[in-house]
């Protein structure tokens, strides 16, 4: 049982329930203190260097969000049709960790290749892809700031590719899709605060992400948003090393070889 159950639906969660994760979670890290001593980049940096302002990164990201939920409720409703009568019956607790972990792996394996691609492609990036990196310096708020094409390519597809192939309940993709949304959210928002779960547990993180969206970055680290795996294996993968500025904080800095 979900506390949700008898207010709304799976299907319901599933598509609302990640937009008002992203928000409130971005809206955490929009509403903390300068934290100048765990920052990537200064503010002065981040004032200068990003090209967008941020009232055209929240109409963005809300726009984003619009499509997101249209294809969502469309998915629910073939895959609710397409299932037997009756109750879903909810699988056991590791069939859903195993389902999970597939998920990440299609979700990573969609958005390594097809990010990457829109680097490469100068049609796509200069037209397309070239809107996210508008966020030289990365914010949390940002995270889903892309142009729409990209949007619907990259992360709308890539999620529903990633619910199909797992095999997963709504309920699950509630949880799986939540989840998602907040490490995609953590990998943009420029703090290396310390006790962070994401960068204990995962070698892509902020910093991972941050060496990305640096010039000399952009044709590396295209893994996103859990693991290094394609980087890795396709000799994308730049390692990094974090240096303390003098001012206080902290720069992701290439690994030279």
């Amino acid at each position: 049982m979900v506390f949700w159950e008898g207010y709304a639906s799976d299907e319901t969660m599933g598509t609302f329930a990640p937009l008002v994760v992203y928000w409130l979670y971005a809206g955490f890290y929009q509403l903390l203190p300068p934290l100048d001593r765990y920052r990537l980049h200064t503010r002065r940096e981040e004032d200068e260097k990003n090209l967008v302002a941020l009232g055209s990164v929240v109409k963005g990201v809300l726009l984003q969000q619009f499509v997101q939920a249209v294809v969502a409720e469309l998915l629910f409703l073939i895959t609710s049709n397409a299932s037997s009568s009756g109750d879903v019956v909810q699988p056991s607790l590791p069939v859903q960790a195993v389902q999970f972990l597939i998920a990440m792996l299609v979700m990573d394996t969609w958005q390594y290749f097809v990010h990457r691609y829109m680097h490469l492609n100068k049609f796509l990036y200069r037209h397309v892809h070239s809107q996210h990196h508008k966020l030289v310096v990365p914010y949390a708020i940002g995270a889903l700031y892309n142009h729409p094409l990209e949007g619907l390519l990259l992360d709308t597809f890539g999620g529903a590719i990633s619910f199909l192939v797992s095999g997963m309940t709504a309920r699950t993709a509630v949880f799986f899709f939540c989840f998602a949304v907040i490490k995609t959210v953590d990998d943009h928002c420029g703090l290396r605060l310390p006790g962070n779960i994401f960068h204990l547990l995962f070698q892509n993180n902020t910093a991972y992400h941050d060496i990305h969206h640096q010039l000399q970055g952009t044709k590396f680290n295209y893994s996103q948003p859990f693991f290094p795996l394609w980087d890795k294996l396709l000799g994308t993968y730049a390692a990094y090393t974090l240096v303390k500025r003098p001012e206080g904080g902290y720069e992701a800095r290439l690994k030279k070889d």
